[in-house]
């Protein structure tokens, strides 16, 4: 089996030692059965990314003021 060698701070490595659920166990087995939270996504981190991301050029935002405009409403189906 391939291995890769890793660096973790103190703090990660001992609640990673503290995971394991006998002596013997390795790390690996304890990484394979840790079960990840999902990402939250919050308006708060939707924000932060806006925020970071770079400006949009001049010629993205005319295109998309065209699009924009150009774009009717779709037929209401309930109306025939």
């Amino acid at each position: 089996m391939a291995t890769k060698t890793i660096s973790i701070d103190m703090v990660a490595y001992n609640r990673l030692r503290g995971a394991r659920s006998r002596p013997e166990e390795s790390f690996s087995q304890v990484i394979r059965r840790a079960h990840w939270a999902p990402r939250q996504c919050t308006g708060t981190a939707l924000l932060a990314r806006l925020e970071a991301a770079p400006p949009l050029s001049e010629e993205i935002l005319e295109r998309l003021e065209s699009a924009q405009a150009e774009d009717t409403a779709p037929e209401d189906p309930w109306n025939e």
